[in-house]
């Protein structure tokens, strides 16, 4: 089994070209889904029908699992059967027309413009740590990339006489316009800071921790914890918020959903719809509170 595993995740790797945190999500799945097996006495995957995976799903519900969490282990579970019947390890995919529980969507949690302009200016632009955090907050809201996607940039993706940054993820790469502001602090860092990060030379990687390492997600998100601990906002403020935040200030704005779409890299536009359902919320919003006869 060890073995069925490790091939599967040469085949999520290299076929699939998976980012490395959904790639962890879906072996996860798979080892639990495989343990259930293996304590009902299935112990060859090859003997699974459709009533062993609805048995489990059912197991996950009765267990008290989030329809999110349901929902991502069929999507994980289905990858595997695809796999298994690409290696002909079995004959049919089980996991065929099994439909997900549907998730009721949350809305992303979105900060006012005065919020933003609260929290970019909170690093000391004195320091050097002032000027780095100033850099890659700038940045994160220009731009709406993932904080996986910041912390792993070199400073061959940036381009600040053209104005723009290159991202890649798996096998998709796009290229993101900078704004003015957001170019000016990453000017600011290189030409004033980033030096003195530096413990190697030869060093790519555009932003560095206190001891010249990769920053780390965790290391980002204590960062901005401590900024917005300064602020007196009450609501909860991650490193996602200001990609949610990115997105829908460009729709308020008259950005249409495709451009959008492009620039947070989303493979399916249904994903950037969202954006576009806040900003009729914030109009209905609007009406109701300024029409004579709302």
């Amino acid at each position: 089994m060890n073995e069925l595993i490790l091939n599967y995740v040469d085949y999520l790797t290299n076929e699939k070209q998976l980012s490395h945190n959904t790639l962890e999500s879906y072996v996860r799945d798979v080892k639990q889904y495989l343990t259930y097996l293996n304590q009902n006495e299935i112990d060859n995957i090859a003997h699974t029908s459709k009533t062993n995976v609805i048995t489990y799903l059912v197991y996950l519900q009765n267990e008290g699992k989030a329809v999110s969490t349901i929902s991502r282990s069929i999507a994980s579970i289905r990858c595997f059967y695809q796999y298994l019947l690409q290696s002909k390890i079995v004959l049919k995919d089980p996991t065929l027309n099994l439909e997900s529980p549907k998730t009721k969507k949350k809305l992303p949690n979105i900060m006012t413009l005065n919020e933003v302009d609260a929290l970019l200016n909170q690093p000391e632009d004195s320091t050097y740590k002032g000027k780095r955090d100033k850099a890659m907050l700038e940045l994160l809201y220009a731009t709406g990339i993932r904080v996986s996607e910041l912390i792993s940039l070199t400073i061959e993706d940036i381009n600040i006489e053209l104005g723009f940054v290159q991202c890649t993820t798996g096998n998709r790469e796009r290229v993101i316009p900078v704004g003015s502001v957001a170019l000016q602090a990453l000017k600011n860092y290189l030409e004033n800071a980033r030096s003195c990060f530096i413990k190697n030379e030869e060093e790519k990687l555009l932003f560095l921790n206190m001891q010249g390492g990769q920053l780390t997600r965790q290391g980002f998100w204590k960062i901005i914890k401590a900024y917005t601990k300064q602020l007196s906002i009450a609501k909860t403020i991650t490193p996602h918020t200001l990609r949610h935040s990115f997105a829908t200030h460009l729709v308020q704005n008259g950005a249409d959903l495709k451009s959008v779409q492009e620039m947070l890299g989303h493979s399916d536009i249904s994903t950037t719809q969202i954006y576009a359902n806040l900003t009729k919320n914030k109009i209905k919003d609007v009406y109701d509170k300024t029409h004579p006869r709302a």
